[in-house]
């Protein structure tokens, strides 16, 4: 592993550790972390396994930092995006919109850098990591769902996010499909991230 990886995962856990301290629901905290435990020594593993490059791992550090900052204050309230929800009039906080959006958007990449190892050409490799990213983003949603009703169920519109919505969950994983399909617009750029990855 890299001397420039290490920095960010440094920084991510200088973030984390940050946003763990008085965060404004306890419980909806620990069960908003419970997958950044099992999920930060994969990361660790997968890294030095299949070798991501510096942007796959900033763009990890990007979201999972986001995903801290929502855990803090939970993505229903996230005060620091009332400004955008006043600016354009919206009826809920969509904070937690966003960073479904950027699960897709910039997940992806990582993804793809272990599913190239695997596939026998580009057009594969992009089809996996997006139906990869589809079953994730709903996996996720029934295993919130799942998490919130059988160990907090008081906490349940706090972790859930759905502030009235009831096809919240169908919206998020349908922005995670969005993002994912704009990384497929990049090719050309997949395809040199291919034979650097492929071929190395």
């Amino acid at each position: 592993m890299g001397k420039s990886h290490k920095i960010i995962y440094n920084i991510y856990i200088l973030i984390w550790i940050i946003l763990a301290i008085n965060p404004k629901y306890p419980e909806d905290w620990f069960l908003e972390n419970i997958l950044v435990f099992l999920l930060f020594p994969f990361v660790l593993w997968s890294d030095i396994k299949y070798k991501y490059t510096l942007l796959s791992i900033f763009f990890l550090l990007i979201f999972a930092s986001l995903h801290s900052l929502g855990a803090h204050s939970t993505y229903a309230q996230m005060e620091y995006f009332d400004f955008i929800t006043q600016l354009f009039g919206f009826e809920r906080n969509h904070f937690d919109r966003v960073v479904h959006f950027l699960f897709g958007l910039l997940v992806f990449r990582s993804l793809f850098e272990i599913v190239v190892v695997y596939s026998n050409s580009l057009k594969s490799a992009l089809f996996f990591t997006f139906t990869l990213v589809v079953c994730i983003a709903t996996i996720y949603e029934l295993v919130e769902w799942f998490a919130a009703v059988t160990f907090y169920p008081e906490l349940g519109m706090a972790f859930l996010g759905t502030q009235g919505d009831i096809w919240d969950a169908h919206k998020d994983t349908l922005l995670a499909c969005i993002g994912a399909l704009i990384n497929i617009m990049f090719y050309k750029h997949y395809k040199k991230l291919w034979v650097l990855k492929k071929f190395k």
